[in-house]
């Protein structure tokens, strides 16, 4: 007889389970099979070839890369994560669980190209130096009636009616889906997010959701790839599509998803705090390990076609690159507030991005500035937009060679998941290439 799991058990329920990866388009890759496989799963793993970490955006293999015919397409060896299972309340099919696995090689070791395993590494390096990344995410998505070629905001499920125009913080626009949104927190709950507050953007049917601080990096990126996987799904179920996008309308603001971190000491105390509006010297040279790193490490913060359309002057967006106290318009901002919680805001990211990577590349090229003792530059005061300042490069075809070419990522990053990701961006920049713009927003709409 199969002895069910510990979460299993007090959730008999469940019949189904899920199995996924991420891989480096932040993609959940995996299995369905049976709750009465669950023992075996947790305690043994499962496999897949290591190269369905490597697909690009449609699902295709990467051609000529030495995980598909090179190597035989060998398979790895896929473990749960720490955080063991979770429920997906957004499927209607009945109770399902899902276990986030990430990859390891045959003899144990982790898999270079895995995302999760990326920023597990540049987590090591922060413990090895007595501190501990603690990390925020705010993310903005789009509700979208896609029903027709034309995207519409939804109708709302209490009036019926569609908005006519953004709002901007407004709460009769968070009441007008109401019902999508207690839904939403009630999955977070289960799900173990930290979901905080929300908010209705300066678009057109666009919100945001702040998930809270957390000492632990990798379960801030947990939290916000689940989350991404959760608003998608409830959003089917409610009959419209929410999308991270960081283009869907031309004429409103991108989808970003910018992140927040700090860094504790060993006895709990913020490295950042030096008691002032100013911060310290360390938080200076995070600063500018991470301005060093934005034309590096753009692919990262931008790495679809689309992504590119949401970095333009003057639309809410960083163009920049720099730094400023409590400064929306600057690349990275230090928000005010008490000097306890002195942090860095890096605003770069589109909502489109693997979260893993993203938070592995900022927290790395921190660490990088501060292994370096690096020196800021003279924070920026007024609109960013309008200084003569470095900008980050400006097109998909720059930020692939830019990140290719790069010792710093390579500093941050293994070799191999710089070589994969580089030879899946140039196939998508290829391919992409065919698609008019209207298959470009159905491609990018549910996938990212």
């Amino acid at each position: 007889m199969i002895t069910q799991t510990s979460w299993l058990a007090k959730n008999p329920d469940i019949k189904t389970i899920r199995v996924a990866a991420a891989d480096l388009n932040g993609q959940a890759r995996g299995k369905r099979m049976s709750a009465r496989y669950a023992d075996k799963v947790e305690q043994e793993g499962t496999r897949f070839p290591l190269s369905v970490l490597n697909l690009d955006i449609w699902g295709e293999d990467i051609e000529d890369s030495p995980l598909v015919f090179e190597s035989g397409d060998m398979d790895g060896v896929l473990l749960p994560t720490e955080r063991g299972f979770t429920p997906m309340p957004w499927l209607t099919g009945g109770p399902t669980a899902l276990l986030p696995m990430w990859m390891f090689h045959e003899d144990g070791q982790p898999f270079g190209g895995d995302p999760r395993q990326a920023l597990a590494r540049v987590v090591e390096r922060y413990k090895a130096r007595g501190l501990t990344p603690v990390v925020a995410t705010e993310l903005e998505f789009y509700m979208v009636d896609d029903s027709s070629r034309q995207l519409r905001v939804p109708r709302s499920p209490r009036s019926g009616k569609r908005r006519p125009g953004a709002e901007t913080l407004a709460l009769r626009a968070l009441d007008s889906f109401d019902i999508f949104f207690t839904e939403l927190y009630e999955a977070c709950e289960a799900m173990d997010i930290p979901a905080d507050t929300a908010i209705s953007e300066a678009g057109l049917g666009q919100f945001e959701i702040n998930l809270v601080y957390s000492a632990d990096a990798l379960k801030a990126a947990d939290d916000a790839w689940l989350f991404k996987l959760m608003v998608k799904g409830l959003a089917r179920k409610h009959g419209f599509a929410a999308s991270f996008m960081a283009k869907p309308y031309e004429d409103y603001a991108g989808n970003g998803m910018h992140t927040h971190f700090s860094l504790l000491d060993e006895s709990g105390v913020n490295v950042f705090d030096d008691g002032s509006t100013a911060g310290t010297d360390v938080m200076r040279h995070a600063i500018a390990g991470c301005l060093r790193a934005i034309p590096d490490s753009t692919l990262i913060f931008a790495p679809h076609g689309n992504s590119f359309d949401r970095l333009v002057p003057g639309a809410h967006a960083p163009t920049r690159i720099c730094w400023g106290y409590d400064n929306r318009t600057a690349a990275v901002r230090i928000p005010g507030g008490s000097s306890k919680a002195r942090r860095i805001e890096h605003r770069v990211s589109g909502g489109d991005v693997n979260p893993y990577l993203m938070i592995a590349a900022i927290l790395g090229a921190a660490l990088i500035g501060m292994e370096d003792e690096l020196k800021a530059p003279p924070p920026i005061t007024g609109n960013a937009y309008a200084q003569n300042l470095p900008e980050m490069p400006t097109d998909w075809g720059t930020a692939i060679d830019t990140f290719a070419a790069s010792p710093l990522m390579r500093r941050i990053f293994p070799e191999e998941l710089v070589r994969n990701l580089t030879l899946t961006k140039r196939q998508e920049l290829r391919d992409s290439a065919e698609l008019s713009p209207e298959e470009q927003v159905e491609l990018y709409l549910d996938t990212v």
